[in-house]
């Protein structure tokens, strides 16, 4: 079934409603869809570079709207939809847990699942059913989804389509290397200043 539906999203490159899909594709993935974006993005800006940072930006847009429907969906819906969400990913076990990485993290646990490979939707919806604060929420929100999408975009405007097998093939390990730099940085800001 997700090789059929990896296939379909493939499909909207072909298309001129590429970049509408794009939008409405990381909106959806934000907030309860299982295919990333990540794949359409690439497939775009690899056919257009110079456009590589405008998709960046549609997809950022659709991701961190789509994330704020998650958290409607955990704040006002969790007992109908939010939980079939989380028992869909199998992670209904993990709840109580993720009540902790809020309790302790804050930001920090909504901006790493925004950046790294973590299902960001199981984020989103309990980030609401938790009541996380709405604006700390964007915030890491719009930080994490937008480097992770104009990185790639970014690449891609720089590089050209040459990138396309280097991000696809080490997207992970960029990611992690992106998130313990940035825990790094933190942690000099907090210990210099």
């Amino acid at each position: 079934m997700l090789r059929r539906l990896y296939g379909w999203i493939l499909h909207w490159a072909e298309t001129p409603y590429g970049t509408w899909a794009l939008f409405a594709l990381a909106f959806c993935e934000s907030s309860f869809f299982p295919v990333p974006p990540d794949v359409l993005l690439i497939i775009l800006s690899v056919a257009l570079p110079g456009k590589s940072l405008q998709y960046a930006l549609v997809c950022s847009g659709g991701s961190i709207l789509g994330g704020c429907f998650g958290y409607l969906i955990g704040w006002q819906l969790m007992a109908t939809i939010g939980d079939a969400i989380i028992r869909f990913y199998g992670l209904i076990d993990r709840y109580e847990y993720m009540r902790q990485l809020y309790s302790l993290y804050g930001a920090w646990a909504v901006g790493i699942a925004g950046f790294t490979p973590i299902p960001y939707k199981v984020f989103t919806i309990t980030a609401g059913a938790f009541r996380l604060d709405f604006t700390v929420f964007l915030f890491a929100s719009a930080i994490s989804r937008s480097a992770r999408f104009f990185m790639v975009g970014g690449l891609i405007y720089l590089f050209g389509p040459k990138i396309q097998s280097v991000i696809e093939r080490y997207f992970n390990v960029l990611a992690t290397a992106f998130v313990i730099l940035l825990i790094l940085g933190f942690v000099v800001i907090k210990f210099l200043i």
